[in-house]
């Protein structure tokens, strides 16, 4: 089994210069994820003309998107990132593509409420390859000191996606069909597919690390999956991230029906208005997020749990904002607060995985991240959300998914607490090690 780099393993330096190949990769995969969190959006924006269509309840709405998905999504991700580790990444990424492609369009031809279901799983499926194996690639593509900023470039690919999707999902849906929308963005992904072999380049794994952590072994499944479970560091960070996503998942998959449900918006305003929402706010929160992590890390790794901590406890308020809000415009307005503060969790987490393991290990770690985290947050959070929907609706039938979205405030504190715990996890190990906390 590898051993754990040490902190000061981790800062040593290598040459910073950062060539055009590896931005014309970056701005590939990129294009990438913003294809597969647009097909993730899409049940959620056209939730409402699908239950409409198809009879599908919100907690039948809240298992498809949530629970059914993530089963599959997260459950594969561990093999294909361990495929991933030792073959292409590259190949394993346009595979991926292409199928959660395909099923996308499989999407839009579903009949009835079971095909939907295959159809959602076979997407879990395809994007099951898509995100661990382009943390890898990025990683060897840019420095330390350089992931922090590429990694949250790549990161805006969900909330640009999401714009897109409600953007140009509900225009579509408004103008032909539901349906038409899931198989014309589905198509633009096969061809991504292609574009995504034809452009980049399998990087050398770990060339650019310093070259105490380098190794030309091929990581092994088992070994890899224990030491990612014995390091409290890793565990914690997956854990904090779960109980985040179990807001922003439970929240994203239900604002549209909510807004649209409670506050009255009109399907051709979410596509103006909550599309400017989600695309600007959350990419500025991402952006910043990449760019403060690279700036307070280089003092001490605290950084990467104090700045989700903080950013969450200051969401708080907005968040109790929106779903209070009176009207659309009101909602829409607060929105902005945690659709900003939010997300500063992901770059950090993702980068604080990325640089603590061996090269060889990155795939493989990304995607145990992904699964802690997607099986707490994608898997439970919707599905809870649309459980308590209904639950409510008994008693509270105009305005049941405000109460849901109530119930998902002492996750904030658990999150809160999960990155404060983990900042006093590497405070110690960095005091323990003689490094600057």
């Amino acid at each position: 089994m590898a051993q754990d780099p040490s902190p000061s393993l981790l800062a040593q330096t290598v040459p910073t210069a950062v060539g055009a190949r590896a931005w014309i990769a970056l701005a590939m995969l990129w294009f990438v994820y913003v294809l597969n969190f647009l097909d993730r959006q899409l049940l959620s924006i056209l939730a409402k003309p699908i239950q409409d269509s198809l009879k599908v309840s919100d907690t039948q709405l809240g298992m498809i998107s949530g629970l059914y998905f993530a089963l599959f999504y997260c459950v594969i991700s561990i093999p294909v990132g361990w495929l991933a580790d030792r073959t292409s990444r590259v190949k394993v990424l346009s595979l991926a593509c292409a199928t959660w492609s395909a099923a996308t369009m499989g999407c839009g031809l579903a009949a009835n409420y079971v095909q939907l279901v295959f159809a959602r799983m076979a997407v879990g499926v395809g994007e099951a390859g898509g995100v661990p194996p382009s943390y890898a690639i990025i990683s060897d593509y840019f420095p330390p000191g350089r992931r922090g900023t590429a990694l949250g470039l790549f990161n805006l690919g969900p909330p640009i996606g999401q714009a897109l999707g409600v953007a140009f999902g509900a225009a579509i849906a408004v103008a032909f069909s539901w349906r038409y929308a899931f198989i014309a963005l589905g198509a633009v992904g096969i061809f991504a597919a292609l574009a995504v072999l034809l452009v980049i380049r399998e990087p050398k794994r770990g060339g650019l690390d310093p070259v105490s952590q380098q190794t030309p072994e091929k990581a092994r499944f088992w070994p890899t999956c224990r030491m990612f479970f014995s390091r409290p560091t890793l565990v914690l960070a997956a854990l904090g991230s779960g109980a985040t996503q179990f807001i922003t998942y439970g929240l994203g998959n239900f604002t549209v029906l909510f807004l649209q449900r409670e506050k009255g918006i009109t399907l051709e305003e979410v596509a103006i208005w909550y599309a400017l929402v989600v695309g600007i706010a959350m990419s500025a929160g991402i952006f910043v997020s990449g760019r403060m992590i690279d700036l307070f890390t280089r003092k001490s790794r605290v950084a990467y749990a104090m700045l989700p901590a903080i950013s969450l406890a200051c969401a708080i308020p907005f968040y109790i904002g929106f779903v209070w809000a009176p009207s659309w415009p009101l909602a829409l307005l607060f929105l902005i607060g945690p659709t900003f503060l939010n997300y500063f969790y992901l770059s950090s987490c993702v980068t604080l995985v990325q640089q603590e393991v061996r090269p060889n290990e990155r795939v493989m770690s990304g995607a145990l991240l992904l699964l802690v985290m997607n099986m707490i947050g994608l898997g439970l959070g919707p599905t809870y959300v649309g459980a308590a929907s209904d639950f409510f609706r008994a008693s509270n039938p105009e305005n049941s998914l405000q109460i849901a979205l109530y119930t998902l405030l002492p996750f904030y504190l658990i999150a809160i607490a999960c990155f404060t715990w983990l900042a006093r996890r590497l405070r110690r190990e960095d005091r323990s090690s003689g490094e600057p906390a």
